[in-house]
């Protein structure tokens, strides 16, 4: 089973422990990568379809930790920490993401944000501590489906702010 989709950058030596998925944004990369810095932008955007997102702290810098429940649209909650680990604005976003501080399934995750024409495309690489870890989101939380779900819901956001900077 391939959890990378068609199309992505060749595997790496972590393939059989990750997720690749990527889209393209019609929007500047400026625009795509400040909304992944500030709570009033993902809270509008982040999760799967259906999803909502409660922050309890925030604090986007290299250390700092982005604490928060994911809503399910069955009521489900699901508690996740984000500690960022390293930032290369506007090109670059790595993280450790659990359940808590200190989980041992943490995962870590890479986003590059590229530019393409006017548009941007970014690249959401997930490298689980082993292949159970990741076959196990795959299979029960469908990751590759939430992760397209999540960038479909980030494209959506920021083509609706840069309409509306062409209307305003």
């Amino acid at each position: 089973m391939s959890a990378t989709e068609p199309g992505t950058p060749a595997p790496s030596a972590t393939a059989d422990r990750e997720i690749v998925i990527f889209r393209v944004v019609d929007a500047p990369r400026e625009l795509v990568f400040e909304s992944f810095t500030e709570v009033r932008h993902l809270s509008r955007w982040w999760g799967p379809d259906g999803f909502t997102t409660t922050t309890r702290a925030f604090e986007f810098r290299v250390g700092g930790a982005w604490d928060f429940v994911m809503h399910g649209p069955d009521g489900t909650d699901y508690q996740e920490w984000i500690s960022w680990t390293e930032l290369t604005p506007p090109e670059r976003i790595e993280f450790l993401h659990g359940e808590s501080r200190d989980d041992p399934n943490a995962f870590e995750s890479v986003l590059t944000f590229e530019p393409d024409g006017a548009s941007t495309r970014i690249v959401m690489r997930t490298v689980f501590p082993t292949r159970e870890l990741r076959d196990e989101a795959v299979e029960k939380y469908h990751a590759i489906e939430g992760g397209r779900q999540t960038l479909s819901n980030l494209a959506a956001y920021v083509t609706e702010i840069v309409r509306k900077g062409a209307e305003g």
